[in-house]
Formats: structure tokens, C-alpha cells, sequence
């Protein structure tokens, strides 16, 4: 009778296989129904007009003259299903898809050819849609799950939760079963099966009310089974396959089997005397089969997929959901394939880029950083760890400018007025720059190298052209590009830059300063931009940024000395398509992120507004490292530059705590969510928040502060 029934039990299944005394006993069981409800059809007098009814598919049937009613009917259509579904699973176990079912449109030759194909025996051992039913027996699914040493009582609960008429009521059954039956490891309780596999994305069916009850289990890693990000695994060979879990459903609305999406995130080889995961890296060589049972992962296999192996590292939190559990990023991975750090306003982006790059110092205190920070948060918190410029102190010669900066400080003009003054400033600036002695001896001295040039050489160039009785067009052009040069000159706000005392060849020690060459235990560099005037900005860091790439390339074949040049509000510096200011500025940094790697230079974008970076930039990030993110638009963005395994954690992105985030791609092993450590105040930026409630019930000292102010103010500086 077992095997009569079992076709019903697996209603639906139409994966796995069907051996021939599975087939053939449901055959018999059909034929002996019909045969009893025709008698009751015959006795009661409700057939119909003579007619020839196979039952279910053609596959399984009878045929035979009689009178049949309604009764014959509605059982035909009961065991439609469940006998398409055996006899694709008779195909399986032949090694043959279920789509040979059709052959059965074929009149007369397709019924012979399909009846020969259930009545052979199939594979012998596993083959590719399941193990060998033969071996495995009738309740094989059921052994899997619990071993050979299960109660009754838990096997007639597995087999109520397979039909659907588990309830609540069964929960402590279910969870005391559990945690009888478990290891230490937790390698046996099964939580659902998978239901099919599609590349890095499957589907898996779970045990609402098994998840439910685990939900209590002292295991940081049990208990969050069947959350959204949580990890399970499912056992292939002598390997664990690990996935994340990334959407959830019910399967029916009075039901309580979930329907959830997982993503394949990597692999473990299975410990012979525990049965633990150990071993784990990131892909995937095997792939397992529908029907493969679900488990949960223990915080202590989760301890070993996390941990730092002997590659640097640095620790920079705690993985979620656990709380001794240490997030690591891999240092050279990290910086070799560039970062970028996501989060909307108040996420606390600022403090943890701080805790990250404090991280870095701490590791390589010989270290070479320069970080461009547009709102002066960050020398407070690096005022030991590093070397702080600004205004006051930066003494950036203008003459390291190439072409394209220069055109973009002095050239004012649009359209074909433009072009013709970028023409006469290449000719006036070429000639600047011969004059000066470093430039003797070059053989190819160009409008970008950087040699250093006299202003008032560039003035008595641009004069001398403007005389010229040949010259292409008027005085205008000329008369333009003088008054802009004048301009900055007399303006004390461009001090820093284009001051009478940057004239002499600083070019070496310029590096070494802001390149920490060496470091002296201060790898940091903080370019603290806020009190540059905003119409040259983006020229500042585009030189700073072209500096970096530059000497990188030009010190190709001595001792390597890799840079990491971070940038704050990276957006607005590589605007998307849509902003077309600061050419200079988007064109260095895009460079860097497409080429950088090749030689030695690492980038690490900080941003706001993911949505607002230029197409691209971000895709080249090979980390990312996302705190929470608010706009919409922001959240598909970064969806479509992080990998696929990591869609389940993205969908949590605005569900995110302050300073908690997802990172995911070269950094770590596999994508994870972690809450971020605290970090010393003194170690912290100054982008803390205004308390209004506290500071607007305090008063006095307003005269003073705003004298203090005042002056600041008018004196352009701080």
C-alpha cells in the first residue's frame, strides 16, 4: 500500500526519480479504483453513454466499455497530476528528460515507445536527476533527513510538513525533534529542500514553523536561519555549498512552507568526524540537485568562513547577526581593485571612513594616503596620524597646471571665442615655460610638462603677441587672458597657488610632502579644500589627483612606492553624464579607476549620491562597502555595480542601522553585513550633528564670537 500511495505523497514532484515497482503499484492502484467505482456506478445507475475513458495522461490507465458517470470522472482528474508526475520521474530514472512524455501525441508508435521506456530498469547508482531510487527505498527522502535512527513521530511530522498539514501546534514537537537529533555542529537539522537551481540564483522551500522554533536556539547562526541575508548550506558530495538567503514568500496563504530565493555564494569541504564546514572559498565547481535538503550554519562555521586566513587584513567590526564574530577586509585586495564607500547623510559614512583608514595607518605606518576632504571634517581626526595642509600651508605652484587646467583657470570664454583663446595660451604658455633654465636640455618640452614659468614672463608673451601686426583676429583674446592672469595675481584668495613665491622648482619636495615620501610614521595626507575659492576646486584636485597618477607612472622601474588617494563627496568630482562641469577633474579620476591598478594607485571613493558618479566609475570599485542608503534611485544604482551574490543583502540597504553596512566584492572572502566599531572621539571627524535641543538653551559669549567670525571672515582664513 506504501507504494501505491507514494505517487500521491509526492502529488507534484517532478523532479528526482521513480523506480519501476513506484510506477507500476500506482498503475495497479488506479486500475483497482476505477474498477470499484464503476461497480458503484453500475449499482447506483448515474453512468453515462458508452465510451472508451483512459485514465490520467495516457501514461497510467484502463480502458473498458462502460457507462461512466461523474464518480470516474472526478478521479480522473485527482490523479492527473501525480501521474504525469511519476511517469516523469519513471523517464528520470531511465536517464531521460520528462519531455519524452509528448512522445505519447505520436498516435499508436509514441504509446509502444513510452511503455518500453517505463518498463525497462533505470541507472543503476546516481545519474543527473537524482540518486538511485533502488538503493535509496521508498521514505529515501525521509532517512536523508534524519538518519537511519529517527523516531516515528518525527517522520510522520516530515511527511505532514511535505503535504501541507503541519500546524503551530507541532512547533515544540518539532523543535524538541531538532535538537535531539542535531550535532554540536548543527549539521543535521534540515529547515526545507531546494526546489531548483538556476546558476548563482535557486529556490529553496523551508519549514515556517521549524524556523520558527529555532528562533530560541542559543546558536547565533541557528536562530537566524530563515532571516533575510541569513546563510545556510546544502551538502553536495564531500563538499558544503553555502548561499544567502535573499527574498522570502509563502507558499499559500494557509500554508506554512516558505518559498525563498538564495544566491550561491561559495563552498566548504565537510569534515569527516564532525561534519562541519571547513575550508570554505568563494565559487562554486558543483551544483547540487533539486530536492538537495537545507540547513542552517552554526555560528562556529560561520566563525571559520569569516576568519582572516594569512593574507593582511584589517578588523574593522563584527559580522551580523553575531556579536564576537570579527569582520575582516583584505588589505591588498582591497586597495589593489579600488573601494568605494556608500551611505546617505548621517549614516555615519564619515566616521567609518575614518575607522578604515585609521585601520590602514595602524597596519602600514609607512604608508602613503592622501585624502582630499571638501569640508575640512577630517584633519580632527588625523591630527597625529598624519599631516594636515590647507590654504594656509598647501603652497601648490600653479605652474604644475597642464594645458587642460590652465584652459580651465584662465580661460573664461564660450563657443568659438574659447578655442581661439586656448590657442593663443598654448603658444604664450609653451614659450613661458622654454624660458625657464630646468627646461634646457629637454628634447620634447610640451605645454604640459611641468616646468616651473614666471607669470610676468606669460603677461610679456601675451603682450608681445597682442603687438604683432600678423596676429589671426583682434586684441580681445589677448586682452582677456591678461586681465584673468592680473586677476588671480591681485586676488589673495588664490595666495596658496598663484603667489609671487611659487616660482622656483619645488617640484620634489611638493611630492614629498603630500605623497608622505617617506611617511615618518604619518602615512596620511589630509588636502583640506574648504577654504579654496569653489570656481577653482575641482582644478586643485584634478592637479593633486594627475600628480598622483603621474608620478606613478613616471616611477615605473624604481623601488615602488603604491599611493591610495581617497576622495570625499567623490561626485562631485566625477559627475555623472548629466553635469559637464570640471572636465579636468572627472577625466584624472576616471583614468585612475580604469588604469590606476596598473601602476600602483589605488582609489577610494566616499559619496552621498552613488547615482549622481559618472556611469562606470563605480563598476570599476572591486569593493564596496555600503552603509544605508535612502533614495531609491541611489539603491538600483549600487544594485547594478555589486555582484549577484550579494542581491540578498542589498535589499536590506535602507533597512540598515547607523554605522552598520554591507561590503561586498575583492575585500572579503563573501558578502556580509557588519556593524562597524565605535571609534575613539578623539579619532572621530568633525561631522558630528548640531544637538538644536541642547545648544538653543544655552546663551552668552555671542558678542565675542561674532568679532572672532568677523575677522576670520574678512581676513579669508582661518
Amino acid at each position: 500500500m506504501n507504494w501505491m500511495l507514494l505517487p500521491l505523497r509526492r502529488y507534484a514532484q517532478f523532479s528526482g526519480r521513480a523506480r519501476p515497482r513506484e510506477y507500476w503499484m500506482f498503475a495497479l492502484f488506479i486500475i483497482l479504483v476505477t474498477i470499484v467505482l464503476m461497480i458503484v456506478e453500475s449499482i447506483l445507475g448515474i453512468g453515462s453513454s458508452d465510451t472508451t475513458r483512459m485514465l490520467g495522461d495516457g501514461q497510467i490507465g484502463f480502458a473498458g466499455q462502460h457507462n461512466a458517470g461523474w464518480l470516474v470522472g472526478l478521479f480522473t482528474l485527482a490523479i492527473l497530476v501525480p501521474s504525469i508526475a511519476v511517469g516523469v520521474r519513471r523517464l528520470h530514472d531511465t536517464d531521460r528528460s520528462g519531455w519524452w512524455t509528448l512522445i505519447i501525441f505520436f498516435p499508436f508508435i509514441g504509446g509502444i515507445i513510452l511503455l518500453v521506456f517505463y518498463i525497462i530498469s533505470g541507472t543503476r547508482g546516481p545519474n543527473r536527476f537524482g540518486p538511485d531510487p533502488v538503493e535509496a527505498g521508498p521514505d529515501a527522502p525521509e532517512r536523508q533527513k534524519y538518519g537511519r535512527g529517527q523516531s516515528l513521530n518525527r517522520l510522520a511530522l516530515n511527511r505532514r510538513w511535505t503535504t501541507g498539514t503541519i500546524g503551530m501546534s507541532d512547533m515544540s514537537g518539532l523543535h524538541a525533534a531538532a535538537l535531539a537529533e542535531r550535532t554540536p555542529a548543527g549539521e543535521t537539522i534540515e529547515i526545507g529542500r531546494l526546489l531548483d537551481v538556476g546558476g548563482a540564483s535557486s529556490q529553496v522551500a523551508l519549514d515556517a514553523t521549524l524556523i520558527a522554533a529555532l528562533a530560541d536556539d542559543p546558536d547565533e547562526g541557528i536562530a537566524m536561519a530563515g532571516q533575510i541575508g541569513a546563510q545556510v548550506k546544502l551538502r553536495v558530495g564531500p563538499r558544503w555549498l553555502l548561499a544567502s538567503l535573499r527574498t522570502m514568500r509563502l507558499a499559500a496563504p494557509d500554508s506554512d512552507t516558505i518559498i525563498a530565493a538564495v544566491d550561491f555564494l561559495g563552498e566548504g569541504d565537510c569534515e569527516g568526524a564532525t561534519g562541519r564546514m571547513v575550508n570554505f572559498r568563494r565559487g562554486v565547481t558543483r551544483y547540487p540537485v533539486p530536492g538537495t535538503p537545507v540547513h542552517p550554519v552554526s555560528a562556529r562555521e560561520m566563525r571559520q568562513m569569516y576568519a582572516a586566513d594569512d593574507r593582511p587584513h584589517i578588523e574593522i567590526g563584527s559580522v551580523y547577526p553575531t556579536r564576537n564574530i570579527r569582520a575582516a577586509l583584505y588589505v591588498d585586495a582591497l586597495l589593489g581593485k579600488h573601494f568605494a564607500l556608500l551611505g546617505s547623510t548621517g549614516t555615519g559614512k564619515s566616521t567609518s571612513a575614518a575607522l578604515i583608514l585609521h585601520r590602514i595607518c595602524e597596519m602600514a605606518p609607512e604608508g602613503h594616503v592622501v585624502m582630499i576632504d571638501p569640508h575640512g571634517e577630517y584633519p580632527a581626526a588625523f591630527r597625529d596620524a598624519g599631516e594636515i595642509f590647507n590654504v594656509d600651508n598647501l603652497a601648490m605652484p600653479y605652474w604644475l597646471m597642464n594645458f587642460a587646467e590652465h584652459v580651465e583657470v584662465l580661460v573664461s570664454s564660450t563657443g568659438p571665442d574659447r578655442q581661439l583663446d586656448s590657442d593663443i595660451l598654448a603658444k604664450c604658455l609653451l614659450a613661458a615655460r622654454a624660458k625657464n633654465r630646468c627646461a634646457e636640455g629637454l628634447t620634447k618640452l610640451t605645454v604640459d610638462s611641468p616646468v616651473p614659468y614666471l607669470l610676468s614672463d606669460l603677461l610679456g608673451i601675451l603682450q608681445a603677441e597682442m603687438g604683432r601686426m600678423d596676429k589671426a583676429g583682434g586684441s580681445a583674446p589677448y586682452q582677456r587672458l591678461k586681465t584673468k592672469i592680473e586677476e588671480l595675481r591681485a586676488d589673495p584668495r588664490y595666495t596658496f597657488m598663484f603667489s609671487g613665491m611659487l616660482v622656483s622648482d619645488t617640484l620634489a619636495g611638493f611630492l614629498a610632502r603630500i605623497f608622505r615620501l617617506p611617511g615618518g610614521g604619518k602615512p596620511i595626507s589630509i588636502i583640506d579644500v574648504s577654504g579654496v575659492p569653489s570656481d577653482i576646486t575641482n582644478v586643485v584636485v584634478a592637479v593633486l589627483a594627475r600628480m598622483v597618477f603621474d608620478y606613478a607612472v613616471w616611477s615605473r622601474g624604481e623601488t615602488q612606492r603604491p599611493i591610495l588617494l581617497v576622495c570625499e563627496e567623490a561626485h562631485r568630482y566625477i559627475p555623472s553624464d548629466r553635469v559637464t562641469t570640471g572636465a579636468a577633474v572627472r577625466s584624472i579620476l576616471e583614468r585612475i579607476a580604469k588604469e590606476g591598478r596598473k601602476y600602483g594607485v589605488s582609489l577610494g571613493l566616499i559619496t552621498q549620491r552613488p547615482s549622481d558618479l559618472a556611469e562606470g566609475v563605480l563598476s570599476q570599485c572591486g569593493t564596496i562597502i555600503s552603509l544605508r542608503l535612502n533614495n531609491d534611485r541611489d539603491q538600483a544604482f549600487v544594485r547594478a555595480a555589486m555582484p549577484e551574490g550579494s542581491r540578498g543583502f542589498l535589499d536590506a540597504l535602507p533597512a540598515l542601522r547607523n554605522r552598520e553596512c554591507v561590503i561586498s566584492g575583492e575585500g572579503v572572502s563573501i558578502p556580509i553585513r557588519v556593524a562597524l566599531d565605535d571609534l575613539e572621539p578623539a579619532r572621530r571627524p568633525a561631522s558630528n550633528d548640531p544637538v538644536f535641543s541642547d545648544l538653543w538653551r544655552e546663551t552668552g559669549g555671542e558678542a565675542e564670537t561674532i568679532e572672532r567670525v568677523v575677522k576670520r571672515w574678512r581676513a579669508q582664513g582661518r
